[in-house]
């Protein structure tokens, strides 16, 4: 991290390792990630969501959106690196919730908003609709379902960031009409691998062009159903 210039404070390192332990301990009793040995959480879960600011100038933002974030993934990490963020979590499953808000509380972390909800519902309420300087989500969905579930959060001219695995370029083009109905714009594409494990990493840069339509996002469960194509 310090070669892309960061650098990660004793207090920082600390919370980091009290993220590990309590994650470790409640995938004791709910499933939260397949990974739990500390060497892997550090780097498939604690580096690959800090990958985002290699890419996209989070000093810059003032609010992010993390959508789908399970484990607190990337929003968490990026919240101890970067910790001026006004970030708010989404999840559709209340006990992640509940893992979430205990995590915020143990690392002692402020200005972190964790919400119980799906977010097609969610983006509906105006405290949350066009409002987001960046809006993330990774390994959620396909990005023609990822574009109606995150760009009605994002600001016009904010950035949507999906974080996905290795690259799929059918999987850019099926978005295509997701993308013109929700007024959004690819600016950039990247790759990269993990630095030990070398598995490979993408991220899509959308632009928000303009406000969201009001007839999206549809009904929840509708993306998933019928993708926008």
């Amino acid at each position: 991290m310090e070669e892309k210039g960061i650098t990660v404070s004793p207090r920082q390192l600390e919370q980091f390792d009290t993220y590990h332990r309590l994650l470790a301990e409640w995938n004791e009793r709910m499933n939260l990630t397949g990974i739990t040995e500390r060497d892997a959480v550090y780097e498939k879960h604690f580096y690959d969501s800090i990958s985002l600011s290699f890419f996209v100038n989070i000093n810059e933002a003032g609010s992010l959106a993390d959508i789908g974030s399970g484990a607190g993934f990337p929003s968490i990490p990026l919240k101890i690196c970067f910790p001026h963020l006004k970030v708010v979590i989404v999840d559709s499953l209340n006990k992640r919730i509940q893992f979430l808000s205990h995590l915020v509380e143990q690392l002692g972390l402020t200005d972190v908003e964790c919400v119980h909800g799906r977010a097609e519902d969610l983006a509906r309420l105006p405290k949350h609709r066009d409002q987001y300087d960046i809006v993330t989500a990774r390994a959620v969905a396909r990005l023609n379902v990822l574009n109606e579930f995150c760009l009605p959060f994002v600001r016009k001219h904010g950035t949507f960031a999906a974080m996905k695995g290795s690259q799929s370029g059918e999987e850019v083009r099926e978005a295509a009409a997701s993308l013109r109905e929700l007024k959004g714009k690819i600016r950039a594409e990247h790759d990269f691998k993990l630095p030990y494990e070398q598995s490979e990493r993408h991220i899509v840069l959308i632009e928000k062009r303009d406000s969201t339509p009001k007839k999206y996002p549809r009904k929840a469960g509708t993306p998933i159903k019928q993708p926008i194509i």
